[in-house]
């Protein structure tokens, strides 16, 4: 079983050595890739403004989150959801530079970031050149993003968990089927291992009827093909 968290942050700012911090933390827990419907959201009380060119982008004014709890007090709440579970996030430096160096403020033990995958590098691999952002996979794969008015953890954290699901090959992404169905036809994809950026193989099965119109559209279809010279 492989368990992972989905996560987005939204902030003060973009430089958290230069006094920026976090205001919001969401998350979604995925079972073999799979949202379980668990979920994380905490809203969370910067001790500072937030500018008005931020407000913009997340909508979270100061005056809505005093209220909320300071990350000391919810810091361990959310180290005890992550577990040793693997880190999903999107641009994952700069969501991790954050949550860590508020760990460090408070003594915790920072997240491992080699158990952390970055969706916009595989993004970026696969699709190089290629618009990469959030609401640009939505449109690749037809994720709804309507609903994405404004940047919300929760929220993103949701859309990025359908589009990871995407990046590593759609609804069926291991492809476990019923042993009894396998046959020995197979052939390989080639695809991005979802730890560490890395191109891996992995096998589907072909039935006989798929291998045979693949050789019947082979040599009735393409003349002289370069693979049989």
């Amino acid at each position: 079983m492989t368990r992972e968290i989905v996560f987005d942050t939204e902030t003060t700012g973009l430089y958290c050595t230069k006094g920026d911090r976090l205001v919001e933390i969401g998350a979604v827990e995925l079972i073999n890739h799979m949202p379980t419907g668990v979920t994380f959201h905490q809203y969370i009380n910067p001790e500072r403004d937030v500018p008005e060119d931020v407000v913009k982008v997340h909508g979270l004014t100061y005056d809505f989150l005093k209220d909320f709890p300071t990350f000391d007090k919810i810091a361990d709440k959310w180290i005890d959801f992550v577990g040793d579970a693997d880190l999903v996030a999107h641009n994952a430096t700069f969501d991790m530079t954050f949550v860590n160096y508020e760990l460090k403020q408070i003594g915790k033990t920072e997240f491992d970031n080699a158990k952390v995958i970055d969706t916009l590098e595989i993004a970026k691999n696969l699709f190089p050149g290629a618009r990469c952002n959030l609401d640009a996979l939505c449109k690749r794969f037809g994720v709804d993003n309507t609903s994405r008015t404004l940047h919300g953890a929760l929220l993103d954290a949701q859309l990025l968990a359908e589009v990871y699901l995407e990046l590593l090959g759609g609804k069926e992404p291991s492809l476990l089927l019923d042993s009894k169905k396998q046959k020995e036809n197979k052939i390989t994809n080639v695809v991005f291992d979802n730890k560490k950026n890395v191109r891996v193989s992995r096998n589907f099965v072909l039935s006989d009827e798929e291998l045979k119109l693949h050789s019947d559209f082979l040599e009735n279809k393409i003349k002289s093909a370069i693979w049989n010279s």
